[in-house]
């Protein structure tokens, strides 16, 4: 039941994990968004005839390119509560998606001017490193998912800047804005209106990730012990309940003859009890000793105790080997088992496991001599 639970709660753990993992931030509409921007106050670009337009859920802008180099676009710059100009991370996101329209049909670009401390000017975004993709729509509008780990720093900006066209590398952490413009496949001399809806940026935070492995491990780590302990509790109640079970056979040494009206009987229980800890007793020697057959010393012993002459005897043996452990800390496992009668330790161990489900060892540890206290002396009457 606890692993149930607990599987239970790592599953609603793991689905809160993943589902706050995957990031989704909306830039429209403007008022509503958690990265608030605003658009320039002046026309953007070359062209004077650019209009822009931003509804609650759309973004557009119509414009005539009377010649080749003039440029237009729509641009979203990053402000923060008080509307002053910020630079955003966007290290968390992997891609931009939006569906844009457009008359005519138009090659577009989408445009992240990020800062570099190394060379560029605050304030100036011509010395900002500028990557740029591109991105189809027609009159139908088109859907696209543009990935912010394929963009690319065009050559021109490297030329401008004089600087090295190899250094390609950028980072997304301090971007004052996203831009929305025409590419050089754009029509001139021909009116055109673009449209932009649906515009978010995706990713994942793997933060989110780490924290569910951490809680996973955590949690694994946290049932293991419990369970160990949980074990080790129910075993050590499990061995208190077998040794009080066995205190009667553990005051062999004061086996009263009140019960034995039969001097047989006596005879035999009083000798494997003085004898047990022989290892060369068994089942000839008792009958040998006792002028008792075989036959009738089993029958004796299933009779009074329920158990075979052998398993009388070893009972006899953990018992007290039981006992020793418990109370002699210094004797070994191996000359505790030679005390009560076992010339082979792995035998003796086997046996002991099966007992009391744990090794000697285990035992010793887990016990202290007032657990194994056999009935006082005085309550029995001595053979």
């Amino acid at each position: 039941m606890a692993l149930l639970l607990l599987l239970l709660i790592d599953a609603l753990v793991a689905g809160a994990c993943i589902y706050q993992s995957y990031l989704h931030t909306s830039l429209l509409p403007a008022h509503a968004t958690p990265l608030p921007w605003r658009l320039p106050t002046t026309a953007e670009g070359r062209d004077p005839h650019t209009r822009v337009q931003v509804n609650d859920d759309s973004l557009s802008y119509d414009f005539n390119l009377s010649k080749p180099g003039d440029y237009a676009s729509v641009d979203l710059h990053f402000v923060d509560g008080a509307g002053a100009p910020k630079l955003v991370d966007l290290t968390r996101y992997s891609s931009v998606e939006l569906v844009a329209k457009c008359q005519p049909a138009n090659a577009l670009t989408m445009v992240i001017p990020t800062f570099d401390a190394q060379f560029s000017q605050p304030g100036k975004l011509l010395t900002y490193p500028t990557p740029v993709t591109y991105f189809a729509c027609n009159e139908q509008g088109v859907r696209s998912k543009l990935s912010l780990a394929h963009l690319s720093i065009p050559q021109w900006w490297f030329d401008l800047l004089k600087r090295d066209i190899s250094r390609q590398a950028f980072k997304l952490d301090q971007v004052p804005k996203i831009g929305f413009g025409i590419s050089s496949q754009s029509p001139l001399q021909v009116d055109s209106h673009v449209e932009i809806t649906e515009l978010s940026l995706n990713g994942r935070d793997y933060r989110y990730i780490a924290a569910l492995v951490v809680w996973l491990a955590v949690s694994a780590v946290g049932f293991a012990v419990w369970l160990f302990l949980a074990h080790a509790r129910a075993l050590v109640a499990s061995m208190n309940t077998q040794l009080k079970r066995d205190l009667p056979f553990m005051a062999y040494r004061q086996l009263t003859l009140e019960p034995y009206r039969d001097k047989e009987k006596a005879a035999v229980l009083r000798f494997i009890a003085t004898n047990y800890a022989n290892a060369e007793l068994d089942l000839d020697t008792v009958a040998t000793e006792t002028g008792v057959n075989r036959k009738k010393i089993n029958d004796l012993l299933k009779a009074e105790l329920g158990m075979t002459f052998s398993a009388y005897l070893n009972k006899l043996r953990l018992t007290e080997a039981a006992r020793l452990l418990a109370d002699n800390g210094s004797a070994t496992v191996a000359e505790v088992a030679y005390s009560v009668g076992y010339a082979n330790v792995s035998y003796f161990n086997k046996l002991f496991k099966d007992e009391y489900g744990c090794t000697p060892k285990a035992f010793r540890g887990m016990t202290s001599p007032e657990d194994v206290t056999p009935p006082p002396a005085e309550t029995a009457t001595s053979v």
